[in-house]
């Protein structure tokens, strides 16, 4: 078992320097690259009921760059848990992992988060007529690329392992198991298919 970090560093050894020098505390165009290419990006926040990791998906380039040190990320349509945005009131921390299709280098970004409503705000990221709920406006404290190892090992973007999602359980079936059959878990996944399309954005 480690305990202290001396132990950590006699196991694993010290950074080297590329490790290092790739941590920056703006966005340079080399990393708003990565970001204005990101359909997907994992959003970790911290709150007294703990930690949550959020996945959050939308056009290439969703994330605005609105200044070197200042993102902008709409939020859209969901399951109105809100366990990221609850999070953010009350501890502004937050982490983000952009992942690019076909791409090794995924980005990370931490940073201190506040909630927007601002109507004008929201406006200017309407996709098919229907604007934000609110945009997590994000100033930036740590920016650097992270190595393609974790990628390449997973083989991620290899359609060949790709899931047969046959193969897993719905989302209806794993209702219907949670909510002890309240939920009537085949018409869920009957009806999920137009239900977002209508509700996507």
């Amino acid at each position: 078992m480690i305990s202290t970090i001396e132990q950590l560093e006699a196991l694993y050894g010290l950074p080297g320097e590329t490790s290092l020098v790739k941590e920056l505390d703006h966005i340079i165009p080399e990393y708003a690259a990565f970001i204005e290419a990101s359909p997907f990006v994992s959003l970790a926040t911290s709150g007294p009921e703990g930690l949550d990791c959020s996945p959050r998906g939308d056009l290439a380039g969703f994330v605005r760059i609105h200044d070197p040190r200042t993102l902008m990320m709409p939020d859209r349509r969901g399951n109105n848990r809100a366990d990221s945005l609850k999070n953010i009131i009350r501890d502004p921390r937050v982490a983000l992992l952009f992942l690019v299709p076909g791409s090794g280098t995924t980005l990370r970004v931490n940073g201190r988060a506040r909630i927007s409503i601002d109507a004008e705000l929201c406006a200017s990221f309407t996709v098919e007529g229907k604007p934000a709920r609110s945009v997590t406006v994000i100033e930036v404290d740590a920016v650097y690329f992270q190595c393609a190892r974790a990628i390449v090992r997973s083989d991620l973007w290899n359609p060949e392992r790709h899931v047969d999602a046959k193969s897993l359980p719905t989302p209806g079936q794993i209702l219907a198991v949670t909510s002890r059959a309240s939920i009537d878990g085949e018409t869920y996944d009957r009806e999920w298919p137009e239900r977002a399309k209508t509700s996507m954005w």
